[in-house]
């Protein structure tokens, strides 16, 4: 009886179609390796035959069956394409790290993310402060946007009208490839950014819809009627309310309206469209091909649109990330993906992959919800929301990793979910605002030096932009000459960074968080950049500052020597590999964070005072949590409780322990 079904079973004959749709892709690769070595067309059929499964499935799952089957076998000749030009350094590291997956999971990676203008002017540039990096003990360099942008008002580099090709103001291709040459050369990946939901109106495929060309058209969402138009605007919300309201613009040249969800200048790509999938797959492939080796997939909640529903967060924007990520593992699997989702709590984890996309979509994603509660933390003075928020996040695959910070280039969005401030008796509409006027600096007694970004009066809605040092005090402090209240904003950020740098993933430093770099009072003098507030966070880097790093006592040396520090013990204790879930422990001191992580030669805990006072952690708590009789990592101090059976931890003070048989 079993052969009998097994002849005719509807599953036996979807496992025979899969087959031959498998055998289909690979003999289609084969056909572009025709100058390959037959071991070169062994390791490209090994690899089809892995991924092929994940692309198809996400394929049929996005498009008609037929259309599917045929971008499938497009997209597989495309990656043999790619793999058969890929350089035979890069052919090594994609070696290494399919034997290596886990790669940037690894404790030793730390990041570092600039604008590589305002770092070192241009890409020659970047390269020649490569020791500087080092010294810092950087691994990960992200340098904002290097795609040629659209002239004039371009989002901050953004609205990209070239993805082949470097601003000609920083470099041409060819000092990107021997800049990420020398990075390799360093122990350094660098980190580009890929914008996928949208173009600049003067994209080439922008141009060509505007000639009348239909193909082109047909790559972006453009609708016939205000009708239309009001019919999507009731349930979408609005990303720049004060200087790009609403989500459409009319363009004389379509006679249409073309979606533009962030700015007037930026239109927004058709993935419903085949062939718009297909041609940002040969764009990674490109990338991947100069040496780039992790892609920031800018925007991507934003990629799939449904009538009714708010646009962001659909599911098909998952399959579309699952089926760009299988070409790449195809044709350059030392690449990686890192989702740029900045999304509400609930929403965020299905970015690393959730349910039957588990595991299979983005490598990498933001921690928005951490970075959002360090700055709760410090302005309440205490954790229990934190505590709450973190706890409600669902474990991420094994396989993949948060990108933690403190702060990053764009403005901070307070995104407290409602529930999560419920459960410990706050209001979250009341602690989004507080937040916002502490930061702003009009909360009584608030040291922070922040400004309000894109005020919503009908949300409530009021973001902030700020460097983490005036943030966290110190330019109020030094405009007072207070020295006391200086060291108190050091701390601060000190504390801050050992949060993110002892959860695990890659912890990421924006530049001249280091030397704790302050608001720039000149932001606005900038042409182009008057009317954004967040260039107020984004200084030149300041390399007469960075001389400070070696004068003892100074701001610049406090952060330099504790962030140096911080990373060389997290490199040496695999405590703090991304596969090690941390987990909140319990709370015996309303200003006490504990961290947990547990691995399998022992645990670790991270103790983080968010208050200004001196706050007791138990001796009985750190015993149940294997840790009593431990050692102080960043000390190298046997932990000593006080007589009444206590760790005491100083303000804005932390500790990072571990059991003494390790």
């Amino acid at each position: 009886m079993s052969s009998t079904l097994g002849a005719t079973s509807p599953l036996a004959g979807a496992d025979t179609a899969r087959a031959s749709a498998a055998q289909k892709a690979r003999t289609a690769g084969r056909a572009e390796l025709r100058n390959c070595s037959e071991s070169d067309r062994e390791v490209f059929d090994v690899r089809v035959a892995k991924w092929w499964p994940d692309l198809d499935r996400s394929l049929q799952r996005l498009y008609p069956a037929e259309v599917a089957a045929d971008l499938g076998l497009r997209l597989v000749r495309a990656a043999a394409r790619a793999f058969a030009d890929r350089h035979p350094d890069l052919r090594h590291l994609d070696l290494v790290r399919t034997l290596s997956p886990d790669w940037f999971e690894d404790p030793s990676m730390l990041g570092y993310a600039a604008y590589a203008e305002r770092f070192a002017q241009d890409l020659a540039g970047v390269e020649g402060k490569l020791e500087y990096l080092q010294e810092l003990g950087v691994t990960y360099l992200h340098l904002m946007p290097l795609l040629t942008p659209r002239e004039g008002d371009s989002d901050g580099g953004y609205a990209v009208a070239d993805y082949r090709r470097v601003r000609a103001d920083l470099g041409t291709n060819e000092d990107l490839e021997h800049l990420t040459a020398a990075l390799r050369s360093s122990g350094m990946s660098l980190v580009l950014d890929l914008v996928l939901n949208h173009v600049a109106r003067e994209h080439e495929w922008a141009v060509a819809a505007r000639r009348g060309e239909v193909k082109y058209r047909n790559y972006f969402y453009i609708l016939d009627t205000r009708e239309e138009v009001d019919a999507f605007e009731e349930t979408l919300p609005e990303v720049f309310p004060d200087f790009a309201p609403g989500n459409f613009t009319w363009d004389e040249d379509l006679k249409g309206w073309v979606w533009t969800t962030f700015n007037s200048f930026q239109w927004d790509v058709n993935w419903s469209n085949p062939d718009v999938l297909f041609e940002y797959a040969e764009i990674i492939l490109y990338l991947a091909n100069l040496g780039v080796e992790v892609l920031r997939m800018d925007a991507i909640a934003f990629m799939w649109k449904r009538l009714g529903t708010n646009s962001q967060n659909q599911v098909e924007v998952h399959d579309i990330t699952q089926a760009l990520r299988a070409v790449a593992r195809i044709a350059c699997p030392a690449i990686a993906f890192k989702a740029e989702a900045i999304v509400a709590p609930a929403d965020l984890v299905q970015y690393l992959g959730t349910g039957e996309h588990y595991g299979k979509v983005s490598d990498l994603a933001y921690h928005n919800v951490l970075m959002v509660q360090i700055w709760s933390m410090l302005a309440a003075g205490e954790v229990s929301l934190a505590a709450a928020s973190l706890r409600a996040l669902p474990p991420i695959p094994s396989t993949t990793a948060w990108i933690t910070y403190v702060r990053c280039h764009d403005d901070i969005g307070w995104a407290i979910d409602d529930a999560d401030a419920e459960s410990v008796g706050l209001s979250g509409w009341a602690h989004r605002t507080f937040l916002s006027d502490y930061y702003s600096g009009h909360y009584w007694n608030s040291p922070a030096s922040g400004v309000v970004f894109q005020s919503n009066p009908e949300t409530g809605d009021r973001r902030i932009s700020g460097t983490a040092a005036s943030l966290a005090g110190l330019e109020s402090a030094l405009r007072r000459g207070d020295d006391e209240a200086a060291d108190t904003a050091i701390a601060r950020l000190i504390l801050g960074y050992a949060l993110v740098m002892g959860w695990g993933g890659i912890p990421v430093i924006w530049m001249g968080d280091e030397l704790a770099m302050m608001n720039d009072p000149q932001w606005a003098a900038e042409p182009g950049h008057e009317a954004d507030n967040r260039w107020a966070h984004r200084p030149r880097m300041d390399w007469r500052l960075a001389e400070a790093r070696h004068r003892a006592g100074s701001p610049q040396q406090q952060m330099f020597s504790a962030l140096t520090r911080l990373q060389q013990v997290r490199r040496a204790h695999p405590h703090f590999h991304a596969s090690i879930a941390p987990e909140i422990a319990e709370i015996h001191d309303e200003g006490i964070l504990a961290v947990l992580r547990v691995h399998p030669i022992g645990p670790l805990v991270g103790l983080h005072n968010f208050s200004n006072s001196w706050r007791p952690y138990p001796g009985s708590a750190l015993s149940r949590l294997g840790v009593l009789a431990g050692t102080d990592l960043t000390s190298g101090a046997t932990l000593e409780l006080s007589e009444d059976d206590n760790l005491w931890l100083p303000p804005y003070g932390f500790r990072w322990v571990i059991g003494s048989s390790q």
